[in-house]
């Protein structure tokens, strides 16, 4: 049951590769097996926060975890090893964490000192974008200051504009943002589109399309890996 499970899966992947113009090929996995990297997949929010809010009522923390949980899955049949920061959508805060801003404080902490105390991290951190009108649409990726990170974050937003057909650049994240201040790696935050956008939302929504957002996500951390080790001096 697990080989047809295992099997199937890989069919998909294939069919999605096809579907957005990205080669099988690159799903290769390329290491000797002692690769250095370890992807840390954080799913945005969840908890208490639950992020931005479609006009459906859809909660961004319910979209991030969706696409980290199928992202964890194409890195780990490419042989890399991953961590997440949650894997549902409840949190377990602190006792001493009376106020809701106490513990988003304390669930930010946690996540940095995961990331931190990972040998060889490279941090994926997924969101969902909101505006104040419907128009704007598109992903958008943002990096840390950290080596690594910015070549990191173009690679991924020129594969994200095939799929989303947009053309936004990556930037850098505003200093504000905890979790890339504090990430001492390699580290980029995805925006992967806007709740606002009722076209985009109800792609968001699609299962189909979650995946096919991982499948991009997956096919940039293979192309950038080798100069992602170099950020830990073993490229």
């Amino acid at each position: 049951m697990r080989i047809r499970y295992a099997f199937s899966f890989f069919v998909l992947m294939l069919f999605l590769c096809a579907s957005i113009s990205i080669p099988t090929a690159i799903f290769v996995f390329r290491g000797n097996g002692a690769a250095p990297l370890t992807f840390v997949i954080d799913a945005g929010h969840g908890g208490e926060d639950g992020g931005a809010v479609g006009a459906d009522g859809t909660l961004e923390s319910e979209v991030n975890l969706a696409v980290a949980l199928r992202l964890e899955q194409m890195l780990a049949l490419c042989g890399f090893p991953t961590v997440m920061t949650r894997r549902i959508e409840e949190i377990s805060y602190p006792d001493a964490a009376k106020t809701i801003r106490e513990r988003k404080r304390a669930d930010q902490e946690y996540r940095a000192a995961l990331i931190n105390g990972t040998d060889g991290a490279v941090l994926l951190s997924i969101h969902q974008n909101q505006y104040s009108t419907a128009g704007p649409r598109g992903a958008q990726v943002f990096y840390s200051s950290t080596p690594g990170s910015e070549d990191f974050a173009k690679e991924m937003q020129a594969r994200l504009a095939v799929l989303c057909g947009d053309h936004r650049k990556a930037a850098p994240i505003s200093p504000e943002i905890f979790l890339l201040k504090e990430a001492r790696c390699p580290a980029i935050l995805i925006e992967c589109g806007f709740l606002s956008n009722p076209e985009e939302l109800c792609l968001l929504q699609s299962e189909t399309y979650q995946t096919k957002l991982a499948v991009v996500m997956t096919a940039a951390c293979i192309a950038r890996r080798t100069e992602l080790e170099k950020a830990y001096g073993k490229g």
